[in-house]
């Protein structure tokens, strides 16, 4: 079997202006991704998915170009049954040839940012045809599961102090989720109005439904530290990128000081960053994205990172229906994941890309039994909003 083409297309999905939220993003007017597709001279098709930006919006001309311009040559006429070699080809390039005869790495210059990311989309793609060609899930490739149902949390939460209550719980009425997540950080303008927030959800909450924070990386060190210890008593299930990828010496420094797990890790790349991260005692959950940190192939590679020192592992899954089924089936056979992100903001992409979807039963998903990563393509989808 031969790789016979490789094709991205920017999918350009526009949220309706009364659906649309407001993050330290801006306002979310758009939802975007770069879908990969991988065909194979028997006529086995494997989906891929590569993201520009971890928010829902982003330009993905650059990116879809690095896919069909530069990385489709790379792997097309190579057997795509091995995807952990032709992420080495992708990785290292012309000396992938050193890296695979010497046991370690050549890498290209271009070894983070959106060649990763394009290189990202392949994998998933990848792993897709292997398990349909071998009729199994990408789980039972990965090593089997490790968990048969993980519980999901339901990940939102911008509303005002006195409207989060109500719109947390909602999200818990709506899938009978145990967990959700809200953001706080620059939004908020001030460290007291994101523990404002905070309290105020879980007041409304109560004392059995976790609550994660996600500050997209918007605190300082100290703010962060501030906010933590404010919000002491709310016994918070972890603090997500409370300041930026490039404080790292901040971050480890805000572990230190408070008990909150910190969780990290949505821009990080290659198991490299997460290396460094762990290493730098800043982390607690990793959050690898599928679709930008290396594709399944390198996920799961950092899912052994954390499980090797005791860490646990939460891939960052908002995104489309590829991205998401990637991490899923990772979480399902990595014994150091323990909770799926699922979101419930405006997002066409994970809810209408896929014919259908994972369902939530009670809080949570069932390992899927279906052949690769087990969901179908919307064609019609595909074709209306391809930009």
């Amino acid at each position: 079997m031969k790789i016979k083409s490789v094709e991205a297309r920017w999918l350009h999905v526009p949220i309706p202006e009364e659906r649309r939220h407001r993050s330290d993003f801006g306002i979310h007017t758009s939802f975007d991704t770069a879908l990969v597709r991988v065909e194979t001279d028997s006529g086995l098709v494997g989906w891929g998915e590569a993201k520009a930006a971890v928010g829902s919006a982003g330009a993905y001309s650059a990116l879809t170009s690095i896919i069909n311009d530069d990385l489709a040559a790379v792997v097309v006429g190579q057997d795509p049954r091995d995807p952990a070699r032709l992420w080495e080809e992708m990785y290292n390039r012309t000396r992938a040839h050193y890296a695979l005869a010497r046991g370690h790495v050549f890498p290209d210059l271009a070894r983070r940012g959106l060649t990763i990311c394009g290189a990202s989309g392949i994998d998933i793609a990848l792993w897709d045809i292997l398990g349909k060609h071998l009729g199994a899930p990408v789980w039972r490739l990965l090593g089997g599961r490790t968990h048969d149902w993980l519980p999901a949390y339901a990940s939102g939460g911008w509303a005002s102090a006195d409207e989060i209550g109500a719109q947390l719980q909602g999200y818990v009425d709506q899938g009978a989720f145990k967990s959700v997540k809200m953001r706080v950080g620059v939004m908020d303008e001030t460290v007291n109005n994101s523990v404002a927030r905070v309290t105020a959800a879980r007041a409304a909450l109560g004392p059995d439904i976790g609550i994660m924070v996600d500050a997209h990386g918007t605190f300082t060190a100290r703010d962060a530290l501030r906010f933590a210890r404010k919000v002491t008593d709310c016994d918070l299930a972890w603090f997500e990128e409370p300041v930026s990828a490039d404080d790292l010496e901040g971050q480890a420094e805000l572990r230190r000081q408070t008990d909150i797990p910190i969780a990290a890790g949505e821009s990080l790349m290659t198991r490299f960053e997460f290396r460094d991260a762990i290493a730098a005692r800043a982390i607690d959950i990793l959050q690898p994205d599928p679709a930008i940190c290396g594709g399944i192939t390198e996920t799961q590679r950092i899912a052994a990172l954390a499980s090797a020192h005791q860490l646990r592992i939460a891939p960052h899954l908002w995104g489309g229906a590829i991205m998401f089924a990637a991490g899923f089936h990772i979480c399902i056979s990595a014994p150091s994941a323990h909770i799926l992100e699922y979101s419930l903001g405006h997002n066409p992409m994970q809810h209408d890309l896929a014919v259908e979807m994972f369902p939530i039963v009670d809080g949570g998903m069932a390992a899927p039994e279906a052949p690769g990563l087990g969901i179908d393509i919307n064609e019609d989808f595909v074709a209306r909003w391809t930009k």
